[in-house]
């Protein structure tokens, strides 16, 4: 063999120093590496791949349910930007300006597309004249950028980000209001089914909706370390655009009409959810639907078994892929099989298969998982059949413990003290009742850092009085600490 680097293992331990854990975790597991700008990563192979495993779940959903791919420009007049005002005031600190083509001033500045609302109604309003032509349902495979003013930290909160954005375009509110929710059903299914993160639905309060909607629905998940996390939007738009973009049909009756809309997004702020709730001490832990690579084998041999050993191994990751299996034989000869173990620990692939001599000679191989790393031995004949056993179970555990941490991290203060001494100590989600007025949002805020992430569409437990003020309460609200 030859000389091989060091294992690249973590060093930081999650419950002890969880940022620069997260951030060992991103760099070395081959996620992301850090551009020279600051604010801004450069996704690796490895990072992608999960990115892309995301987009072809949505993508296939969203196409069966009638929606199309398009393309929309980075650049955006600030004139455009002008028209809806509320809109864009939200965005304005967050805002990069190109100013020059080359040595030349070009006149209007051009914003670097934050957000596409603008931009996308502006188009909407010359394709839409008839009810014929609706609903019109886009959606866009884009990056965002926004000048991030608060501390970085890759996939959480960058200056640029992957994502997709929804636009859809509807006759009456029904039909959007319909939208809206069909659109946060499906971020759930990606989320809690394939990124094993179970959820808070609901709404969200008027000050934390987008700028422009009626309301904004929302999925806010709980990271491991007791802040918040919001992991997809809906929102209802209203004629809130139509009216500036003046997008109008001509309905049935002859009349010209004001659209209704809806937009909405999740971004690759998902795969930070995924690394800070399943991860560990060793590394990554991927769910298997979610996973470019399910299942790794690695050949164990010396140099005279070598050929036996690998020819073993390729026909089994065969069988595997015939299976529909996502399998990667692991047949690099410049690393020990030890090596190799921790480095795909560390990638967080469910599921590991060694193969060597004596394996081959009584008819076995070893199966271990990495959400338990249990091993154990598994008939030969057998493996594919146990492996997509195995992998469902994976799955399935990897969201009862999320649920698990959900449940944990979830109370339900009696008084003000004992919200803001759980807010000062572990953190998580408190259940508390709110009377509605923006004035206690925004001084419970003050004081204790949390604010309103998810008002629970489940309304059953609804406390008696507001947590701060003692008035009668309108609603329950989940507070947290927030990424």
């Amino acid at each position: 063999m030859s000389s091989q680097p060091e294992s690249p293992g973590i060093t930081a331990k999650k419950g002890e120093n969880f940022s620069e854990w997260y951030t060992q975790v991103v760099l070395k597991a081959g996620l992301a590496d850090y551009a020279p700008v600051k604010g801004f990563i450069v996704l690796r192979p490895y990072g992608y791949a999960i990115w892309e495993s995301i987009r072809d779940i949505l993508d296939r959903r969203f196409k069966e349910t009638g929606h199309q791919n398009g393309f929309l420009p980075v650049l955006i007049p600030e004139s455009l930007l002008g028209r809806e005002k509320d809109h864009f005031a939200g965005f304005i600190p967050e805002v990069f300006w190109v100013t020059k083509a080359g040595d030349n001033d070009i006149g209007e500045r051009l914003a670097l597309r934050p957000t596409s609302e603008t931009l996308a109604y502006s188009i909407f309003a010359k394709w839409i004249t008839s009810y014929r032509d609706l609903p019109l349902k886009i959606n866009y495979w884009n990056s965002a950028l926004r000048a991030e003013i608060k501390a970085t930290k890759p996939f959480i909160r960058t200056s640029e980000f992957l994502w997709q954005e929804g636009h859809t375009v509807h006759a009456s509110e029904a039909e959007a209001e319909q939208e809206v929710a069909l659109i946060l059903d499906i971020y759930r299914e990606l989320i809690e089914e394939h990124i094993a993160v179970p959820t808070v639905r609901g709404f969200k309060s008027d000050k934390e909706k987008f700028v422009g909607a009626k309301y904004t629905t929302t999925l806010e998940g709980m990271m491991s370390d007791g802040k918040a996390l919001q992991m997809g939007t809906s929102h209802h738009l209203a004629q809130n655009f139509s009216k500036p973009f003046e997008i109008k049909y001509l309905g049935k009756d002859t009349q010209e009409h004001l659209a209704w809309q809806t937009s909405w997004g999740v971004s690759w702020r998902l795969i930070g959810a995924l690394i800070m709730v399943h991860g560990d001490d060793k590394g990554l832990i991927l769910p298997p639907r979610l996973a470019p690579i399910q299942v790794i084998i690695v050949p164990i041999f010396r140099d005279k078994d070598a050929q036996v050993v690998i020819e073993n191994a390729r026909n089994l990751e065969s069988e595997l892929r015939q299976q529909g299996i996502r399998a990667h034989l692991d047949a690099r000869s410049e690393y020990t099989s030890g090596w190799k173990f921790n480095e795909w620990e560390l990638k967080g692939v469910p599921l590991r298969i060694n193969i060597g001599p004596r394996d081959i000679e009584k008819g076995t191989v070893e199966l271990a998982r990495r959400d338990t790393r249990e091993k154990s031995p598994c008939g030969r004949k057998l493996v594919v059949e146990t492996a997509k056993e195995m992998l469902d179970k994976i799955q399935i555990n990897l969201y009862e413990k999320a649920r698990t941490l959900l449940q944990d991290k979830t109370a339900r203060p009696h008084d003000y003290a004992e919200f803001k001494s759980l807010m000062e100590g572990k953190g998580g989600f408190a259940s508390a009742g709110w009377c509605g007025r923006l004035e206690c949002e925004e001084k419970i805020k003050e004081e204790t850092g949390a604010d309103i992430r998810v008002i629970p569409f489940d309304q059953a437990e609804k406390p008696e009085a507001c947590i701060l003020c003692g008035k009668p309460s309108e609603k329950v609200a989940m507070f947290a600490r927030a990424y």
